[in-house]
């Protein structure tokens, strides 16, 4: 089994990784957001589009 961020040979003692450091990039990839669950929820779909439009911004 390879390492999924180096590709290098696993350690049991981190399986799925490869040593300490690669886990801790995928943490913090899991943490930061890079990583993300597609939610199937109507209401997070609304929330999406909502944040994607930009609202009109009047003037003083």
């Amino acid at each position: 089994m390879s390492c999924p961020i180096c590709g290098k040979e696993t350690l049991h003692a981190f399986r799925p990784f490869c040593s300490k450091r690669c886990a801790d990039i995928d943490l913090a990839k899991w943490m930061n957001g890079s990583y993300a669950v597609p939610s199937e929820r109507d209401e997070d779909v609304d929330d999406e589009l909502d944040q994607a439009v930009p609202k009109p911004v009047r003037p003083h």
